[in-house]
């Protein structure tokens, strides 16, 4: 087999003649979105980051995102600025709302309403102005807080409306939305992302990091996090408070 290559040269830029495809990858900063990221590139495909400021608790994955765009190189990152009223009500935009550091029953106040779908349809508008025929989301149904915008019959939905709604998919090139890691367990998730090269200490998944990025230890993604280094049988890097 042929050995993986660098960030910034895959090896689907080696052959000659044909032309490189290209991928919107939804980039927070935190563990899946870099795996996923990571995914996209050993594929062979261009990848355009994109990240969005919402008034998150945690904008320290702003910072992650910015770092792991620098150094695996992406063609493009931006960083979209939204509208915080659109995603009140949740734990992650609200200060007067506690991140839960316990588990709960149901859906936790850390869902902020809509929020896949805003993302993937800014994602979906840069990748058909781009020529774009992946959009790259790291939604996870194993090992994740129970989301309903993370779940693969919400993927399937988006993507045939995605399809029903752009010119290009009209035109015959449709837009494939790719969940990678949906079916995977976090450990696996850290496993496939160390084969790739991955640095996980750029990343920042907590949420309520600090200025500095360094995690809480307590709330459900650090605690998603820690078990899959532990059951991955690796060092955890995270910085911790």
């Amino acid at each position: 087999m042929r050995r993986a290559v660098s960030w910034a040269v895959s090896w689907f830029d080696l052959d000659i003649g044909m032309k490189q495809e290209k991928s919107v990858v939804l980039l927070s900063g935190g563990l899946d979105s870099v795996t996923g990221l990571a995914m996209a590139q050993q594929r062979g495909l261009s990848c355009y980051a994109l990240s969005f400021d919402y008034n998150q608790r945690h904008k320290a994955e702003l910072k992650a995102a910015q770092r792991i765009a620098k150094k695996m190189r992406v063609a493009e990152h931006k960083i979209i600025k939204l509208d915080s009223t659109a995603f009140s009500g949740s734990a992650l935009t609200d200060n007067d709302i506690e991140v839960p550091e316990q588990e709960s029953d149901g859906i936790p106040v850390t869902y902020v309403p809509a929020r896949n779908t805003i993302f993937l349809s800014y994602a979906l508008g840069w990748a058909e102005v781009l020529g774009a025929n992946h959009i790259y989301i790291g939604v996870n149904v194993v090992d994740y807080s129970g989301y309903p915008d993370c779940r693969p019959e919400y993927i399937a939905a988006f993507e045939r409306m995605a399809n029903l709604a752009t010119k290009v998919a009209v035109e015959g090139r449709p837009i494939k939305i790719e969940t990678p890691l949906i079916h995977l367990t976090k450990a696996e998730i850290i496993r496939q992302g160390v084969q790739l090269g991955v640095d996980y200490e750029l990343t920042t998944s907590c949420y309520q990091a600090d200025d500095e990025g360094r995690a809480c230890g307590k709330c459900d993604s650090c605690r998603l996090r820690s078990k899959g280094f532990l059951d991955a049988g690796l060092d955890d890097p995270t910085r911790y408070l």
